[in-house]
């Protein structure tokens, strides 16, 4: 897990129209947009990496805290649901579902919540600069 004062960095590239190409360390994924908006339909939204980040880090996050109070998880499935307004979501709502009796499951979403970075950093609402490297500097 990452310390505070720790930074981590993913590079979007412009392919042209509305997509992307995201490298992340030594992986790559398209980002597009679908074609009733003018994309090409060859990756998913950025709207949807963003609920895809949240999902599966709270899915890591559950599984963390289940090992570590010794709750054995044998499947789990968060989905994240964004509802928009306008050009951001209004809200997000996770669904978890597991074989595992919900009295065993409740107990570990708080803990969870607190660790998840995804759902932290949504949560805090963190500043966005942008700051540009044109070529004359």
């Amino acid at each position: 897990m990452a310390r505070s004062g720790e930074s981590n960095e993913v590079v979007a590239h412009w392919q042209g129209g509305w997509r992307a190409t995201v490298t992340a360390g030594p992986f790559s994924f398209d980002v597009d947009e679908p074609e009733s908006v003018g994309g090409t339909f060859t990756g998913p939204m950025p709207t949807e990496y963003l609920l895809g980040s949240l999902a599966s880090c709270y899915a890591l996050a559950l599984a963390w805290c289940a090992r570590k109070r010794g709750v054995e998880i044998t499947d789990l499935s968060v989905s994240a649901i964004g509802e928009y307004d306008g050009p951001s979501f209004s809200e997000i709502r996770l669904r978890v579902s597991s074989s595992l009796p919900a009295e065993r499951l409740r107990p570990l979403l708080a803990p969870a919540s607190r660790v998840c970075y995804v759902s932290n950093t949504l949560a805090s609402s963190p500043r966005i600069e942008v700051e540009t490297t044109g070529a004359d500097g």
